[in-house]
Order: C-alpha cells, then structure tokens, then sequence
C-alpha cells in the first residue's frame, strides 16, 4: 500500500527516454552563455591590461618619468631586477619596487587631459546657455 503511493507521488517519466538526457543539457545553456559573456566582458579585457602592464614594467628604463602607486612622479635613475632608483627632486633618490610603479608619467598625464578636455568641451556649453539667457531683472537703458 505504501508504495503505490510513492509511485504515485513521482508521477509519470517523461515520454521518450532519449529526450530527458538532452534536457539536462539544455538546463546548463544559460549557464554556459553566461560564463561566455562574463569572458569576453570581464576576462579578457582585464588579461590584455594585465599584459600591457606587464610588457611596460619589462621595458622601463633609465630616464623614464614615471607614476608610482603612492602618486609620487619620478625619473628613474637606475634599475635593478626588482627595485627601481626613482629621482624625485634633484639630489632626492627613492627606492620602490618595479611592482609599485603604475604607469608612465607621459601616458598618465595624457589620460588625465582626455578626461578634462571631456569635462572643459561640456563646460561652455553651460556658459553659452547663460550667456544667451536675458536678465529681466536689469532696467533698460533708453538714449
């Protein structure tokens, strides 16, 4: 009696055996297509900086101004496998790790006015607006 009400609980197998393993398959589609996307969005944008950070670390070399991970700008004096000699003021040498240098100063610096030459080109437009606006508040002159 007791299991004829189990059988009865799990119901009935689906028709066509074969079709129930492509079910299972199909149930992993929207997982795969995540990790695709997650791929080439996160993954592989972030390998090819990682392999530009590494290719400028490689070819730094003396005199090279750079940008250390303390937001101090340097040039560098000399270069060992791991260190790097930073001159930061004449006669004033620092010692930092190849690791803690995080870009050049040229490439930095030509970042940073993209992104204000981004914020200067919405900046007139404001002031053109103002500009354009009469004040109603100023009497007019008559000659």
């Amino acid at each position: 009696m007791f299991l004829t009400s189990v059988a009865h609980a799990m119901g009935q197998m689906p028709a066509g055996g074969a079709d129930g393993g492509q079910g299972g398959l199909m149930s992993f589609l929207p997982l795969i297509l995540m990790f695709v996307i997650f791929y080439f969005l996160l993954i592989r944008p972030q390998q090819k900086k990682q392999k530009e950070m590494r290719e400028m670390l490689k070819n730094l070399k003396r005199g090279d101004r750079i940008l250390t991970g303390g937001g101090i700008y340097g040039r560098i004096d000399s270069i060992t496998d791991d260190k790097v000699n930073v001159e930061i003021a004449p006669g004033v040498v620092i010692t930092v790790m190849r690791s803690y240098v995080a870009g050049l100063a040229d490439m930095v610096q030509a970042q940073a006015q993209n992104k204000k030459g981004k914020k200067a080109d919405e900046a007139p437009k404001a002031v053109e607006k103002k500009a354009e606006e009469p004040k109603s508040d100023a009497p007019e002159e008559k000659k």
